[in-house]
């Protein structure tokens, strides 16, 4: 397990490896919610769609938790645990330290181009009364620009989308000979910075998950066969 170390101070988190695969093992499941101090039937699982799609999981909501289609979870309540699951794509633990709320986002390339860190910003503000410059966020594991090669369609998807010139210059980078590659980390970093978070509060674990194999799991090295690592957090 990993964890951020300003983050720590604001919100119980972690972030899993290669040494779990996390499919439908429930034992595995078990030992996820025990690490994060919560039962099994608190963990706050998400069908995750690549969209920007923000549920949350409020303390005062008791009903059955059916795994909403979405790609980020917020909540108040300190009995649930917050998980996103992840194999290439990045998982993103915000925690407020003054409200201490906390949310847990799955941002791949797609859900970024949606802008799904600053959708998650403005989501804590707007339901939970949060300020920007209160939030720590971690950025774990995830595929870095060295292995992030993308198809010029999905640079012209980021511009159709109302990305500015400056950001795609910025975020893809580019070299004679190939194609682009993509800076997932910068990306959310910025649109984090976007909607208020500073800077020195947002960390990036800076380890690509395609260039560690055998340290995280990630699609882009193994294909259908690989299994997942999860980004959890719990509010305070």
């Amino acid at each position: 397990m990993l964890r951020c170390r300003p983050l720590l101070g604001v919100a119980e988190h972690f972030f899993t490896t290669a040494a779990i695969e996390l499919r439908e093992d429930q034992a595995e499941w078990a030992a996820v919610a025990a690490f994060a101090g919560v039962p099994g039937d608190r963990l706050r699982l998400l069908t995750q769609v690549h969209g920007r799609e923000i549920v949350l999981a409020g303390r005062d909501d008791d009903r059955p938790w059916l795994r909403p289609a979405a790609d980020a979870v917020a909540s108040d309540d300190p009995s649930v645990a917050l998980v996103v699951r992840v194999a290439d794509c990045a998982p993103v633990l915000i925690g407020d330290r003054r409200l201490k709320i906390a949310a847990a986002v799955h941002a791949g390339w797609r859900s970024t181009m949606q802008r799904i860190a600053l959708v998650a910003v403005e989501s804590l503000v707007r339901e939970f009364g949060s300020r920007p410059d209160d939030l720590v966020v971690a950025i774990g594991p995830s595929l870095g620009v060295c292995c992030g090669e993308m198809g010029e369609e999905v640079v012209d998807a980021f511009r159709a989308s109302g990305h500015a010139e400056s950001d795609l210059s910025r975020w893809f980078e580019r070299a004679p000979g190939r194609k682009p590659h993509f800076d997932l980390w910068r990306a959310n970093r910025d649109q984090l910075e976007a909607a208020g978070v500073r800077r020195e509060d947002v960390h990036i674990a800076g380890l690509c998950t395609k260039t560690h194999p055998d340290a995280f799991h990630s699609y882009r090295a193994r294909g259908a066969t690989a299994g997942r690592m999860a980004g959890v957090i719990r509010p305070a």
